[in-house]
């Protein structure tokens, strides 16, 4: 007897379905089973597909798709409708897919399945409607969960919570390739130690996993006696755990088999293209999750190898003196930036103290970065001043960035710095300036002051630019500080407002530990330390922050003297109004505002004076100190002119000539000193002590 007579008298036909050609051979049986006429034939893929009920034929796709790729028969249930959509009979379908490319060819049999009673099919439609409904609402939460996860473990946590519609299962398990091994990435449901005998197993092991990442292609283990057919030799293994069914699937990113997942469950599953579906969909997130997740984890330990590479260190301490320093990285992307600081002992006996920032918040700029350290380290070994430190630095930085940069930073990256060389044993500080935010100095009673300093463009810009260099000493008991600008700027700010942020902090924290006030510093921008580079306070990181304290330790006197200098050149005018700032600073807790006004106005006569009628520059000197009845301001303005200045009588309309009648008026002593070469014009304030007459502090009439 023939195999087709066989299968017609059990009502089964035998159908191929080519999707190259779009053409579909039909035996006899089948033809009669569709609706068609009872005899072999060629009809077009169109003609054979008006035959299926348009619910059903939405779901062939994707069975084929997972069946080709399970290497599985594709089963589906059909409904076969006449041409005026009433439904004639239900047919099952068991074919398998072969690929062709891009194309598959369906091998199988059709065979008509009885029909429910009516009640019965209503009743199993709404299941099946909910069932479906349930899955897509599970796909969708599932996706969005895994999407959000950012590490392997929170990824773990996910799947493990995973609540599958209908058949949840009791142990999962991600298992990696290492090599030639297979190794288990993490496990729920299974007790401590229940992972070693399957945590280190060579892939050619007979275990499920082995095979599923050795071929690429799914498992699915309905009974015990399945697995204990299969796979007799690991199957006492899994024996005492006491599973019923178990699914082992490919995790597949870029057609690359990265590691396998098993679930296995307490009760039967019989692993339905639906749950196969629902399966296969799951393995394909969590495989894109886990590999996003590796991928951000290796940029994090990318990170942080660049971190302990870069990161800002100080060296052996600094005798009579206290140095203390912060570093903290942008948010986002890699936790490396362009800020670094650095400490050089120098073969003078002196150190070199340096901070700066690279254009960018990207490797490039933590490269340059590093390459600019190391050029700035060899130019101070070498024994040079702070000026020429810096002016090499920028040919350097020229050179390094003119001809090599391209996409969002093309052309050449500059950058700020600020280096300075200090005298431990008398406190000398020499300053260089790159386009970089001036330094602070605290005194010892809590004074808090910009200190003006001398300043050039910032490194790279122009080869040939010069870097002044700035002078004064740092006394007993005083504190300066030198950061970078994400320290001010930080949280919508512009320099002057984040440095008046800043200078409530120093203020209200005078006389703490150096280390203290760091953190508080960095504290007052970002919250606490152990949210400087991971957490919900990271994405707030605009800038990366470096910041630098150093203090001389000497024993104060008991009632401190408070000084600040400053040049004026001759073309920066502007700079008249920092003197004035700086004369205001000096006098923050000075009691009588009049004489705080006064002392500002006489300054700036005494700078313009130099200004307008001599060729040089002008150097302002202030100091409030203590005497026995009170306290003295002594500013002195020193030009290099030797031309002595004379008091005159200007009329009422006059723009000039009030200087010296301001002082004599104002000042409570005043005078000229004819210097070496120049002169020296100066005034001096007296504040008297609380229940003290006017005198002076040194018991002199106040004049």
């Amino acid at each position: 007897m023939r195999t087709e007579d066989v299968l017609a008298a059990i009502a089964t036909g035998l159908w191929r379905w080519d999707d190259a050609s779009g053409t579909v051979t039909l035996d006899a049986e089948a033809a009669r089973l569709l609706g068609l006429p009872a005899e072999p034939g060629e009809y077009s893929e169109a003609a054979v597909r008006s035959r299926f009920h348009p619910v059903d034929w939405n779901e062939v796709n994707g069975i084929v798709a997972l069946a080709a790729a399970e290497g599985t028969l594709a089963e589906a249930r059909l409904r076969i409708v006449d041409g005026a959509g009433r439904v004639l009979r239900t047919v099952r379908s068991r074919s398998k897919p072969v690929l062709d490319g891009a194309h598959y060819r369906l091998i199988g049999t059709i065979q008509e399945v009885t029909e429910p009673r009516p009640s019965a099919t209503a009743a199993q439609t709404s299941i099946t409607g909910d069932w479906r409904r349930s899955r897509e609402a599970f796909l969708l939460d599932a996706g969005r969960a895994l999407a959000e996860a950012r590490s392997t473990a929170e990824v773990l946590r996910v799947a493990a919570s995973l609540s599958m519609p209908g058949f949840s299962p009791d142990g999962l398990a991600v298992f990696g390739v290492r090599g030639d091994r297979l190794t288990i990435i993490g496990h729920h449901g299974h007790g401590e130690g229940d992972d070693e005998p399957f945590s280190d197993l060579p892939l050619d092991t007979d275990y499920p996993a082995s095979e599923v990442v050795r071929t690429g292609r799914a498992i699915y283990l309905p009974t015990p006696d399945d697995y204990r057919r299969r796979f007799p030799v690991t199957w006492p293994l899994a024996r005492r755990f006491g599973r019923r069914s178990w699914a082992f699937l490919p995790l597949i990113v870029a057609g690359r088999t990265i590691g396998a997942w098993m679930a296995a469950f307490r009760h039967p599953v019989a692993f339905t293209p639906d749950e196969r579906s629902v399966l296969t969909t799951v393995a394909r997130m969590l495989a894109q999750a886990l590999a996003r997740a590796g991928a951000a984890e290796s940029e994090r330990e990318l990170s942080l190898g660049l971190q302990r590479t870069m990161m800002p260190t100080l060296g052996p301490g600094i005798p009579g003196m206290t140095v203390a320093a912060r570093y903290v990285p942008t948010g986002g992307g890699l936790q490396v930036g362009g800020d670094w600081y650095d400490m050089i002992p120098l073969p003078s006996g002196r150190v070199a103290l340096v901070i700066g920032d690279v254009q960018g918040h990207d490797v490039r700029a933590a490269g340059l970065m590093g390459q600019l350290r190391i050029a700035l380290r060899a130019y101070a070994s070498e024994g040079h001043r702070p000026d020429a430190v810096l002016s090499r630095a920028s040919r350097f930085l020229h050179g390094v960035t003119d001809a090599h940069e391209t996409g969002d930073h093309a052309g050449p990256r500059f950058a700020t710095c600020l280096y300075l060389e200090v005298e431990p044993s008398t406190g000398l500080v020499e300053i260089a300036r790159a386009g970089h935010p001036e330094p602070a100095v605290i005194t010892s009673d809590g004074t808090v002051l910009l200190r003006a300093t001398e300043g050039g463009l910032p490194l790279g810009i122009d080869p040939d630019t010069d870097y002044p260099t700035t002078r004064f000493v740092l006394e007993a008991g005083v504190t300066l500080m030198i950061c970078t600008d994400g320290l001010l700027e930080t949280g919508g700010h512009d320099l002057d407002t984040g440095w008046a942020r800043l200078r409530a902090v120093l203020e209200g924290n005078a006389g703490r530990p150096l280390e203290d006030l760091a953190d508080t510093l960095v504290q007052a921008v970002h919250g606490p330390t152990s949210h400087y580079t991971t957490g919900p306070l990271a994405d707030r990181r605009e800038d990366d922050i470096a910041v630098l304290l150093l203090t001389r330790e000497a024993e104060p006197a008991r009632r401190p003297t408070r000084r600040t200098a400053m040049s004026v050149a001759q073309a920066q005018p502007e700079r008249i109004a920092a003197a004035r700032q700086q004369v205001r600073e000096l006098l923050h807790d000075w009691s009588d505002e009049e004489q705080i006004d006064s002392a500002v106005l006489m300054v700036s006569e005494m700078v313009t004076n130099v200004l307008v009628h001599t060729d040089g520059n002008a150097l302002l000197a202030a100091e409030v100190a203590h005497g026995e009845k009170g306290r003295r301001l002594r500013v002195e303005v020193t030009d290099p002119s030797d031309e002595l200045p004379h008091k005159r009588r200007p009329g009422e309309m006059a723009s000039s000539g009030r200087g010296l009648v301001l002082m004599e008026v104002l000042a409570d002593v005043w005078g000229v000193d004819p210097r070496g070469e120049g002169k020296s014009i100066w005034f001096e304030l007296y504040e008297p002590a609380a229940g003290e007459g006017p005198d002076g502090p040194d018991g002199a009439p106040v004049a």
